[in-house]
């Protein structure tokens, strides 16, 4: 019989999508002042493997990621999703996104995204939340999964998140010792 046990606390990563650079200087206020200050955060990169988007935000769009000093509980997950969709309703006019915000938590063996959408590989958690299991790490590196969206697949996003993984193993090091 196994014995549960409480997982290690994970790294909070949360991306930012937008054709509005300048708005995600407010959007990383509120972040920051919900979940502290990040201390890793990604240079811009293009979001381009879908136009599924555009209808609604335009383009070019621009993601910037940012990963968060502190570290959370994993069960977190479901209310920083929600907190996130209410400040992306925050940041809409006539009723349109003008960012999307994307968390998730990273851990030594995967890094996993909060969605409101449902999928035969989604876990449900609750109020209508789900995890997503977008990469795993593997011999070395992240690794994408079939259903990984093709950005989190890319070299970018995946090196980008590499940096923040051995940031995160260095702070559970510290926090053990």
């Amino acid at each position: 019989m196994s014995k549960p046990r409480m997982p290690e606390p994970a790294k909070l990563v949360i991306g930012c999508f937008t054709n509005d650079k300048d708005i995600l200087g407010g959007v990383a206020q509120k972040l920051s002042e919900s979940f502290g200050p990040p201390d890793v955060i990604s240079p811009w990169l293009p979001f381009e493997h879908t136009d599924y988007y555009t209808p609604e935000m335009g383009t070019p769009l621009f993601r910037r990621l940012m990963a968060f000093r502190k570290l959370i509980q994993q069960e977190a997950l479901v209310d920083i999703k929600l907190f996130t969709n209410k400040l992306e309703d925050r940041f809409s006019r006539d009723g349109r996104r003008l960012v999307n915000i994307d968390p998730g938590y990273l851990v030594a063996e995967r890094f996993v995204l909060a969605t409101g959408k449902n999928y035969t590989h989604r876990i449900y958690l609750r109020e209508g939340i789900y995890a997503d299991l977008t990469l795993i790490y593997q011999k070395g590196r992240f690794r994408p999964l079939d259903w990984t969206y093709p950005d989190y697949a890319g070299d970018a996003i995946i090196s980008f998140l590499k940096s923040v993984r051995d940031r995160y193993m260095y702070q559970v090091r510290e926090s053990r010792s």
